[in-house]
């Protein structure tokens, strides 16, 4: 397995990151739009970039047969695996947990219906290997799923993230994906908390200390709105 980038906000505060799940598309706008593609019912999901495991018991929830995590990081996979064992035996037998990177994916060829990656590793350029494993893996009539933050409609996230992020380059990552011929939609969504001391660090491991302190000093309240982009392929 190649040697992954370090996430620089789980990786280093996955409790803060779980917060931070439970707090993002609390309606699941994300799933919605994803069922739109493809019905994930008696389907073979792989969550990819699974992290602590978060939405691995969602998708047995929306009637996946099987749903396969593949996650680079040890300490994640613990804890992925750890959750799920908490988990009734009907869930927990529908679940694996696996160490592994997008370039050299722990799975069958063929084998996968729904890929799900949600802020993880399909960032743009630099992502083709990955690409071409889901070449590998994606059965006939799949859907890959890559959901990433918008910054073409006006948020308030969007904003934070554009002034912290000054040189990130929207037109080059939108070239990128429309080259590999991905679908793009925009899905409205939001983070809310119950706390202020939530909101406080979650923005804190999402933003550069002097970013993240401006932030937080410009924002009332605990909700933030926040525009993703759902893409996806056919295979």
């Amino acid at each position: 397995m190649a040697t992954p980038i370090p996430s620089p906000n789980i990786w280093n505060d996955p409790d803060v990151y779980e917060i931070e799940n439970h707090a993002v598309d609390r309606e699941e706008r994300i799933e919605a739009a994803m069922l739109a593609h493809r019905p994930i019912r008696d389907a073979t999901v792989l969550d990819l970039g699974c992290g602590s495991g978060f939405h691995l018991e969602r998708w047995v929830g929306y009637g996946a047969a099987r749903v396969i995590g593949v996650e680079p990081h040890p300490p994640l996979v613990e804890r992925a695996r750890l959750r799920v064992g908490t988990l009734g035996e009907d869930v927990r037998a529908r679940i694996t947990v696996l160490e592994g990177g997008a370039e050299a994916l722990p799975v069958e060829d063929a084998s996968i219906d729904v890929m799900h990656a949600r802020w993880a590793y399909f960032f743009g350029s630099g992502c083709e290997p990955g690409l071409a494993e889901l070449d590998r893996v994606m059965a006939p009539g799949g859907v890959a799923f890559v959901i990433d933050n918008d910054l073409s409609v006006p948020s308030t996230f969007g904003t934070w993230f554009t002034t912290a992020y000054p040189a990130y380059d929207v037109e080059a990552t939108e070239r990128f994906w429309s080259r590999q011929g991905w679908h793009r939609e925009v899905v409205p969504s939001t983070w809310e908390l119950d706390r202020r001391s939530d909101l406080e660090a979650v923005v804190r491991i999402e933003f550069p200390g002097p970013a993240a302190e401006r932030i937080l000093a410009g924002h009332d309240g605990l909700v933030v709105d926040y525009s993703v982009v759902l893409r996806s392929r056919r295979y």
